[in-house]
């Protein structure tokens, strides 16, 4: 599968950021400012976000949006289950327009809360390939990031590497890293090995990886690589885009610690690498449908999509935008071939798992 018609560009403008107090992103390293303020609305002139993600990267589309438009862009931030609860709780008095989080398990979980409504565009349509949209059209892929193997370069050959299976073998106890259970990425990744392999092979994979842990999960994907490049482990698994910002970052000690490492992107000759996706969807109550609209097609065509790839390293969903340079020195790979809606069915059963294996 080529990466580069798999996915496509995302960018948004921004006018004014509103943030919801006290709250952080539980998927991204920034975080928003805390504000308790409502988005206000002006008749065809706003658009109105409740979004999850926090990134520099996100406002400069946002912004670029309203120069482009004469949209303006109000963002509320906040950790993806609190906005979900207060579009539950305001409902057809909300002013949010859009909806915008990481996770397919997460968006899986807007859609059953019945917040979205379906979003109808041929531009859409045409910048995102049918996989990396819901099914029945209620959200709309943004980026997505593989969950791959990274690997000390030094202590590692790729040769020794080949599937998620296999990080269970004897060869790798000791050397293990990985966050927490209570990460929606590791959540994720379970839930599709529920779906593809079923409940007793997921069991028995994170029993393995734990018997491997080269030390009790703690930090987020960059500490694992950090735990990488100090010896702590020799592999870890992480998300590509944090090896991205490591390898471009302006603190000298995160470059020796992307120079450390290298990406391996595992089950190439079976179901595929994990991919998640960011998305963004149309609340059920917009006031703002044609400017919503017209924001969702801005983040999805090919300069949106690009600007965000290159300042996020997040893969685009847009199959006609370009990527930077590392990720298409990565080259193409194979991905998971599932529904995302499964993520969220099979998310309660992998905390399960998570904590009866002793995968803290």
């Amino acid at each position: 599968m080529n990466l580069a018609k798999l996915f496509k560009p995302l960018i948004v403008g921004t006018a004014l950021t509103i943030t919801l107090a006290g709250c952080g992103s539980n998927q991204g390293d920034p975080k928003g400012d805390e504000s308790a303020a409502q988005p206000k609305t002006t008749e065809n002139q706003e658009v109105n976000i409740y979004t999850a993600r926090h990134y520099e990267a996100d406002d400069e589309l946002y912004k670029n949006f309203t120069e482009e438009t004469g949209i303006k862009v109000n963002v509320v931030k906040g950790k993806a289950e609190e906005l979900i609860e207060r579009l539950k709780r305001e409902g057809e008095s909300t002013q949010a327009d859009l909806f915008v989080t990481v996770d397919g398990g997460v968006l899986a979980n807007a859609k059953q809360n019945d917040i979205l409504q379906p979003v109808t565009s041929d531009v859409i349509n045409e910048n995102v390939p049918e996989n990396l949209r819901d099914v029945d059209n209620q959200w709309v892929g943004l980026a997505t990031r593989a969950r791959i193997i990274a690997y000390s370069k030094d202590r590692v050959s790729p040769d020794e590497l080949s599937t998620y299976e296999d990080l269970t073998s004897e060869k790798w106890n000791g050397k293990l890293l990985v966050r927490s259970s209570t990460s929606l990425y590791n959540q994720s990744l379970l839930a599709s090995f529920i779906e593809l392999n079923g409940e007793e092979q997921a069991q028995e994979w994170a029993e393995g990886i734990v018997n491997n842990f080269a030390r009790q999960p703690d930090g987020g994907d960059r500490d694992q690589a950090a735990a990488i490049a100090a010896g702590t482990g020799d592999v870890a698994i992480m998300n590509t885009y944090y090896v991205g910002l490591l390898a471009n970052s302006e603190d000298p000690e995160e470059l020796k610690v992307a120079d450390s490492i290298d990406v391996f992107f595992p089950n190439q000759e079976t179901t595929g690498t994990h991919v998640n996706i960011s998305g963004i969807g149309l609340t059920k109550h917009s006031k703002n449908k044609e400017n919503a609209v017209k924001l969702i097609e801005y983040v999805t065509s090919v300069e949106a999509q690009e600007l965000l790839s290159a300042a996020n390293y997040e893969f685009p969903v847009n199959p006609e935008a370009a990527m930077p340079e590392l990720l298409e020195s990565w080259g193409d790979f194979k991905m998971q071939e599932l529904n995302f809606d499964t993520l969220g069915e099979h998310n309660k059963k992998a905390i399960e798992i998570f904590n009866q294996t002793g995968w803290k």
